[in-house]
């Protein structure tokens, strides 16, 4: 039980951490302010998303994992779109768009089965990692890793944030986030 509460909270924050960073980047970047009024913005920004969590019920109370069956199909739809989007003129929402609505199509295989109704939203997932411009993503290498990372996030987010929309892009975002600040880190 311990376990189980101990990856809910580190998922969490990185969810959390990987916002601020961003928010932190954006901030940084675009507006010409001095370090004390981004800091205080960062700040207040973090204790809002803070007070957020603690007041809205965005978890079931039961712990579950979703299997890894599943999970391999993030990756898979992170390489599958990021490959039509390299090797073809459709661009990354026309990719997302294609992979998105041919991987609706597999429960439509066998209507009875649990895992192949799973399948569209952990394809799904993997295809916002995959949609990421090429400046983001500049390699297979990069996707495949990333998409490793998302698939690695959906196994342990199973039960949060249930109900919230964008949870699949926050996932997306998270890894491709994680894996930039690594790239960084070793340049």
């Amino acid at each position: 039980m311990k376990l189980h509460k101990t990856i809910r909270f580190f998922m969490v924050v990185l969810v959390l951490l990987m916002q601020v960073v961003f928010l932190a980047l954006i901030i940084k970047s675009k507006y010409e302010t001095n370090n004390f009024i981004s800091i205080l913005l960062i700040v207040l920004i973090t204790l809002i998303i803070i007070a957020t969590h603690q007041y809205l019920d965005l978890h079931h109370d039961e712990y579950s994992y979703e299997k890894i069956t599943v999970v391999v199909w993030v990756p898979i739809g992170a390489v599958i779109c990021y490959l039509l989007n390299i090797h073809t003129d459709f661009g990354s929402v026309l990719s997302a768009g294609i992979v998105g609505t041919l991987a609706s199509f597999i429960p439509l295989l066998n209507k009875k089965s649990i895992y192949l109704s799973k399948l569209p939203s952990a394809i799904y997932c993997g295809v916002f990692v995959g949609m990421s411009s090429v400046e983001v993503s500049p390699s297979i290498k990069f996707v495949v890793i990333a998409g490793i990372i998302a698939g690695i996030v959906y196994l342990l987010s199973k039960n949060l944030f249930v109900g919230l929309g964008g949870k699949l892009g926050t996932i997306a975002f998270v890894s491709v986030g994680v894996v930039t600040l690594f790239n960084w880190f070793l340049s």
